[in-house]
């Protein structure tokens, strides 16, 4: 038997859901042990790495991975977990004048190439970036998700990780429209089956009443820009690397908001001086 597997995790999907649909395609891993190597959230899709029978047990070996991920930000919206399926705020604007037509989506396309390009080169190298407050991080023996859906974040201080961007490069801006941009991200959010087990829900499953209430707001909301831009990226960068959190910091540093539109990973392995040394 193979020690390891690795797997194609679709938008909506857990770790957990994809690796059991995989086996029930296949008949000969009934009973047999499955361990992921490192977590892909649900509204993010790409390779997953599943350790197999004896191997669970050497699952340590697996830590410290790097990763390649293409990821895309929505600018001008974000929520409060970094992606679609969090609450969500629209970007007001602070008077800088890039900000400013950001924020009504009259921002020249030129201009803004020209911006992404230099601010992705300005992550590249070792970085310190807060956790998600959306994540199983776990602070003073309780997840930070915990604490968040308490309203207790005010009891604790948001733990920092330190981590390593290889390569950043931004690939392209896309524009959407509003409407476009609702219908897509509900897409997203109503992906995700329904969680009723309350240990999981993150909230009466996932908060998706109100999440849906933001979006369609939103939509219906004409003081809003009509267009919405989107920036893409390439990102080799070390283990534990959110990109997530990424996307918001690649905004906050452009002179807005914004969240991570998609995430798909594309590789798992080793990553030294430019080039991957081994894959998995």
């Amino acid at each position: 038997m193979f020690k390891y597997i690795t797997l194609e995790k679709k938008v909506g999907q857990t770790p957990l859901s994809c690796a059991e649909a995989y086996r029930t395609l296949h008949p000969e891993l009934a009973g047999v042990p499955m361990a992921y190597a490192g977590r892909l959230d649900p509204m993010a899709s790409g390779k997953l790495l599943v350790l197999l029978g004896d191997e669970c047990k050497h699952q340590a070996n697996y830590h410290g991975l790097d990763k390649e991920y293409e990821f895309s930000v929505l600018l001008g919206i974000e929520s409060d977990s970094q992606d679609v399926m969090g609450r969500l705020s629209v970007y007001k604007g602070d008077g800088n004048q890039l900000s400013e037509r950001l924020r009504l989506g009259q921002a020249p396309q030129s201009g803004l190439e020209e911006s992404l390009t230099s601010v992705a080169q300005d992550f590249i190298g070792k970085i310190e970036l807060p956790y998600p407050i959306f994540s199983s991080k776990t602070v003073q023996g309780k997840p930070l998700h915990t604490w968040t859906m308490e309203g207790r974040l005010n009891e604790i201080d948001i733990p920092t990780k330190e981590s390593e961007i290889f390569e950043l490069e931004f690939t392209k801006l896309e524009t959407i429209e509003r409407n476009d941009m609702v219908k897509q991200a509900l897409e997203k959010v109503n992906s995700v089956p329904p969680v009723t087990e309350l240990r999981k829900a993150l909230g009466n499953d996932f908060r998706r009443v109100d999440v849906r209430k933001d979006w369609d707001q939103i939509l219906n909301d004409n003081s809003l820009p009509n267009e919405y831009q989107i920036a893409h990226f390439r990102c080799v960068a070390s283990s534990g690397t959110y990109m997530r959190t990424l996307a918001q910091a690649i905004a906050k540093k452009l002179g807005t908001t914004g969240l991570a539109w998609h995430i798909h990973r594309t590789k798992i392995g080793k990553f030294s001086n430019g080039s991957w040394v081994k894959l998995f």
